[in-house]
């Protein structure tokens, strides 16, 4: 009987063995078709079995693009204080006195990066609920959350007016974006129609558009970005209905001059305007609506959808609760990002975090260290409920929507894009059909085609899936 428990056992390990030496052998041949010049680095580690499956250069330091977003998303997850929502205010600080505040009115940001018109209007139907219907004083805009640099170390400064590159601010409106929709005319040559969303006097509008005609140019959408100027230009030939995003100049400002736009809509006196100020509560203080924004909310558009402003404002936030202090930078929140670095056995000086969400060239990360984090946030059950279900599922949804289709990944490889110029990147889990569930890290570098490095990517999560 025992000889035959040992030949059993025998057996078993052997065909695990064989079948992990068949992956090996598949993804060391796949390795072989990628460009000439391109390099990848790659970790993949058995969480049921709790030990590496394959690897490839994987200590290699390497530019992560938007997986960047799994250390912001996982460091701030693990916090005890993970589920605090994201809360907007508005505060009077004086006294109602016939129809009048004699006093300011204060908006307090916190780093909503999902505020869009709807929460807005949320915070205007329950100011105007209040017995006064002018303001003798101020409107402020509170954004002493953070410090005053709008844009992450590193980031092209010529990525702007795109809406992936939005001015960060702890007042955060339509994600600091207009969309632009624009619609050709029945007849040729006529002027397309142009409508933006949200409307607003806070910028203007230039549209010379021509429909269904070459001659007049491609069509472009920009605006005077090099001055900062919110003047948006749409011109060009016009085939077909298409929405464009473009992002605006100061979102503190388009925050607060559209609030005051709607609070005057609905019949309030504002003579004075709005500035900017930290407010300072005392007894003549009182709380008039607090908006409250989940974060898993958060943590899902920063993950299926890749938001940039999602995960900064992750990371603003992460620096906030660690520190409780205000004028937070991204150093605060890159801190504790190195501390659970360090608490996985690797040193912060071997690696270059520089902001939350991957954005910036000056990123690097090897996919050793990511897997550890993504055994980290399995090990977690908190962490890894919440992580798991804002991941891109394959051929379902988010990045991963239209990839892996008619293979074995589809539905099983839940994971994390990332990708800009010669950069491309896959890392997150998927189950092998073996039952196990698999963390693994992707990282294309130097390769100039991004759908070779998405091939190569995708079948290696083919190969995984069949282990």
């Amino acid at each position: 009987m025992r000889r035959i428990l040992l030949l059993l056992i025998l057996s078993v390990s052997f065909s695990l063995l064989w079948a992990q030496a068949d992956v090996s052998s598949k993804i060391d041949y796949l390795i072989k078709g990628l460009p000439a010049g391109s390099e990848v680095g790659i970790s993949v580690f058995d969480l049921t079995a709790k030990k590496p499956v394959y690897t490839y250069r994987d200590t290699k330091l390497c530019r992560p693009a938007s997986t960047m977003k799994l250390l912001t998303t996982i460091t701030a997850l693990s916090r005890p204080d993970a589920d605090e929502p994201f809360r907007t205010e508005v505060w009077y600080k004086g006294i109602i006195e016939q129809d009048t505040l004699r006093g300011d009115l204060y908006v307090i940001g916190g780093f909503d990066p999902e505020f869009d018109d709807q929460s807005l209007d949320t915070l205007v139907d329950k100011v105007i609920t209040y017995p006064f219907s002018a303001i003798d004083g101020r409107v402020y805009g509170d954004i002493s959350m953070k410090d005053s640099l709008y844009w992450g170390h590193g980031w092209a400064w010529d990525d702007t007016p795109a809406a992936y590159q939005p001015y960060l601010s702890p007042l955060m409106y339509h994600k600091g974006m207009v969309t632009v929709t624009v619609t050709p005319s029945v007849e040729r040559g006529e002027a397309a129609s142009v409508v933006c969303d949200p409307a607003s006097s806070y910028y203007t509008l230039t549209n010379t558009t021509r429909t269904r005609t070459p001659s007049a140019g491609k069509f472009e959408l920009t605006r005077g970005w090099l001055e900062n100027k919110n003047n948006l230009m749409v011109s060009g030939n016009v085939e077909n209905r298409h929405s464009s995003d473009i992002n605006v100049f100061s979102s503190q400002d388009f925050f607060m001059h559209v609030f005051s736009e709607r609070l005057k809509d609905r019949g309030m006196e504002i003579p004075f305007g709005y500035a900017f100020a930290a407010f300072t509560p005392d007894s003549l203080s009182t709380c008039m609506v607090r908006y409250e924004r989940p974060v898993q909310e958060v943590v899902n558009q920063t993950m299926k959808e890749s938001d940039n402003l999602s995960a900064e404002a992750l990371l603003c936030r992460l620096g906030a609760q660690a520190t409780g202090k205000k004028h937070i930078s991204a150093k605060d929140g890159i801190a504790e990002i190195n501390k659970l670095i360090r608490q996985l056995g690797h040193q912060p000086a071997d690696y270059k975090i520089v902001d939350g969400c991957g954005l910036s060239n000056y990123d690097y990360l090897s996919p050793a260290l990511l897997v550890d984090f993504l055994k980290f946030a399995y090990s977690r059950t908190d962490v890894f409920r919440k992580l798991y279900k804002s991941l891109p599922v394959a051929g379902i949804d988010g990045t991963l929507k239209y990839r892996m289709k008619q293979t074995k990944a589809y539905k099983n490889v839940h994971a994390k894009t990332g990708s800009y110029t010669a950069i491309n990147a896959l890392a997150g889990y998927l189950k092998a059909s073996n039952g196990h569930d698999i963390a693994f890290v992707i990282m294309n570098q130097n390769v100039l085609s991004a759908a070779k490095a998405r091939d190569f990517q995708d079948k290696v999560c083919g190969v995984l899936c069949e282990f």
